[in-house]
């Protein structure tokens, strides 16, 4: 171990690992970063949400002390389980960790001397790193954000100056729990908008360094409800950000809904038919009155329809009707 402290001396982190028929995926490898972290005082609550494969023989297969393995008896959905992790969670810190997602060997350890091993901070943050599915990496995201304000700390992520997952962040469980755990409409910002409360309200620390991966691969499918549902999780992440600073309100709902907008008008390219992705992208264009002309068509008569169908939309906007 690189710690200089001993291990009854420093603050536990708790490693919730939610997971469903993952067994043969990258279950394994989301597990193997866990276990080999050079932080000692871990625990991994392995959360099985009624898989039929074999996950709970590779869970076990690891034979690792602190892993503690859960399996429910019918699946609870998604949000339900992530909140049984933090419910089992004996922690001062959480990571949430998808079972297709990674951490470094040192990304606990990175983080609680960052913060000096205390115990009372909101938050802790990382880089990530976006990978594929052979581990491949297509991106990385140092967190630039370190020493700002709550206000500058939001407007970096609508400038790319840092990004909020998961898999980056440790999450504060007294604090996490007094807020009521990960909960959004629609519980796909549920993640950020617990993020950004714990960061305004009770402080954060940055690490600059890329310490855990995203994986994006071809198993994540958007659909067109789900676009309407993620417009609607993203006002009301907007609405609770623009609650939590208390300067600038105008310029951080002006510049939110600008980032928030294009990022939903990117998940629409994900839809395979032409005509739902076009009846999609006015219905992102009406919830954010924001128009960002997206390469989700081929160059043909359609790009020229929408172009049409959204300066009349600008024109009933400006009437009034």
């Amino acid at each position: 171990m690189k710690s200089g402290k001993g291990k009854k001396n420093l603050p536990l982190v708790t490693i919730g690992v939610p997971t469903y028929n993952r067994a043969d995926g990258y279950l394994k490898q989301a597990l193997e970063s866990a276990v080999n972290q050079t932080y000692q005082n871990i625990e991994i609550i392995v959360a099985d949400n009624c898989s039929t494969d074999h996950t709970e023989s590779v869970v076990k297969g690891f034979s690792d002390p602190h892993i503690r393995y859960f399996k429910h008896t019918k699946n609870i959905g998604a949000n339900k389980n992530f909140n049984f992790c933090l419910e089992q969670a004996r922690g001062d810190y959480f990571l949430l960790l998808h079972d297709d997602d990674l951490i470094d060997e040192d990304f606990v350890e990175i983080c609680m001397k960052s913060a000096n091993y205390a115990t009372d901070i909101g938050l802790i943050r990382t880089g990530t790193r976006i990978i594929d599915s052979h581990r491949a990496v297509l991106r990385e995201w140092p967190n630039m954000v370190g020493g700002l304000s709550t206000e500058d700390f939001f407007m970096g992520w609508f400038t790319g100056k840092t990004t909020l997952f998961l898999c980056s962040t440790l999450f504060n469980i007294k604090r996490l729990r007094e807020i009521g755990g990960f909960k959004s409409k629609h519980n796909l910002f549920q993640d950020v908008i617990a993020e950004v409360q714990l960061a305004a309200r009770f402080g954060r620390v940055d690490v600059q360094d890329v310490k855990a991966s995203f994986r994006h691969h071809t198993l994540q499918n958007t659909v067109a409800a789900k676009v309407n549902e993620w417009c609607e999780d993203s006002l009301m992440l907007l609405d609770v950000m623009c609650d939590l600073v208390s300067e600038n309100k105008a310029l951080m709902r002006s510049q939110g809904m600008r980032f928030l907008c294009k990022r939903n008008y990117s998940r629409v390219r994900a839809i395979k038919s032409p005509t739902e992705r076009f009846i999609t992208y006015l219905s992102v264009f009406k919830k954010f009155d924001y128009r960002c002309f997206p390469p989700i068509f081929p160059k043909n008569p359609l790009r020229r329809g929408i172009r049409y169908a959204e300066r009349r939309m600008e024109q009933l906007s400006v009437s009034g009707r």
